[in-house]
């Protein structure tokens, strides 16, 4: 299989879109590194070939209250159980001023689909939250939340991605996309499906809302279906173009009902062979987003050099994945030490690319982690 994918990579190292044909072989593939070698390329050509971004916000989930059933979940509590919480307004603002103070910019706020809340409840948390911090970024929710809306406040997605905006959204999460197929979803989740997920994200674009792209592999999934999911993205990107990044991360199995079933889970150089063929496939979508929260900070960091240009979140606070058994931890500095090791210098951005500058952060840092023959390079930022 290695001698046939050179000519795939040619194609697309030549700027000629890939078919979906195209995709399975690459991922049906052994030759990872080849494959990496492209998808890297193709990345240092895309965005600035110095710099790996990263970005310091916070995970808030306002409720565990959830009425779906998904498998692969070890976070929500169904409605009226006794660990069930929402939090108040008083507690988000608390995480929310501990953010601040970290020098973070925004917070990406998720919750369980709770069977009560209607639009009007999440416009009153958003205005709240605005008021109080006009310049922080609110980027929330999920397509399985607003589906959830819809299902409650009977208003179509459109409408009601215009009122949250019109209340303080800046932006959404990918979150829910896990496979976008129905084969693999209906036996997994209760939550919205293929389609409705990309509708809500069609939605969030046409009211000219920015938002990311996620896939969950290895959920009893096999590469035709990692191919739809692809296909899918990349077909509502040449629609709308409202994607800023792509996300794709491994099932975390740990704690949950779906992990006591599944026999084999993907590896690392799987994780790294979907992450660079997304990169070559992914043509329209400017960012390709590392996961070091659920393959760890040495995979993520290798990322670096399989397509991907951005180390995501320090991740103050994460509550989902690390209840399903991801116990990856880091803090700024760690991130920029290992972006710095890769060979990059770390930029610190905003949930929608834009660089931030804060004084001071980047010599100390260098002085902490980087050996004294790369200062030149570090100053640079």
């Amino acid at each position: 299989m290695s001698n046939d994918i050179q000519p795939i990579l040619d194609k697309a190292l030549e700027g000629e879109r890939l078919t979906s044909e195209d995709c399975t072989e690459l991922l049906e593939s052994n030759d990872f590194v080849r494959i990496g070698l492209a998808a890297h390329e193709i990345r240092m050509r895309k965005n600035p070939t110095d710099v790996v971004t990263y970005i310091i916000d916070r995970n808030i989930n306002y409720t565990n209250v959830c009425n779906v059933v998904c498998t692969f979940c070890a976070f929500y509590r169904r409605p009226g159980k006794p660990d069930t919480y929402v939090h108040s307004i008083e507690e988000i603002e608390k995480r929310i001023d501990e953010t601040i103070a970290l020098g973070g910019t925004g917070v990406l706020m998720q919750g369980g689909l709770h069977p009560d809340f209607n639009i009007e409840w999440y416009e009153d948390l958003l205005r709240t939250l605005h008021a109080k911090y006009p310049k922080f970024q609110l980027h929330c929710f999920s397509p399985p939340e607003i589906h959830n809306i819809s299902l409650i406040s009977k208003l179509d997605y459109v409408t009601i991605m215009q009122r949250l905006k019109d209340a303080g959204l800046n932006s959404m999460p990918g979150g829910g996309g896990e496979i976008l197929d129905d084969e693999v979803r209906a036996r997994v989740s209760t939550k919205c499906n293929t389609q409705e997920w990309l509708d809500v994200m069609r939605a969030v674009h046409k009211v000219g809302l920015r938002s990311t792209a996620t896939m969950m592999f290895g959920i009893g999934d096999n590469v035709s279906h990692r191919v739809k999911h692809l296909q899918r993205v990349r077909d509502v990107q040449d629609e709308t173009g409202g994607f800023t990044a792509f996300i794709p991360w491994t099932f975390q199995r740990e704690n949950t009902a779906l992990g006591r079933k599944i026999t084999e889970e993907p590896t690392g150089i799987d994780y790294l062979k979907m992450l660079a063929v997304s990169r070559l496939f992914l043509d329209n979508i400017d960012h390709i987003q590392a996961s070091w929260l659920t393959q760890g900070l040495k995979l993520g960091q290798t990322s670096l050099r399989f397509g991907a240009d951005d180390m995501g979140s320090i991740m103050i606070e994460e509550n989902v994945v690390s209840a399903a058994g991801a116990n990856n931890e880091a803090n700024e500095r760690d991130l920029r030490y290992q972006i710095r090791e890769a060979g990059f210098i770390p930029q610190q951005r905003d949930i929608l690319y834009n660089y931030i500058h804060r004084k001071g952060i980047d010599d100390i840092d260098i002085k902490k982690s980087m050996p004294l023959k790369k200062l030149s390079v570090a100053f640079a930022d």
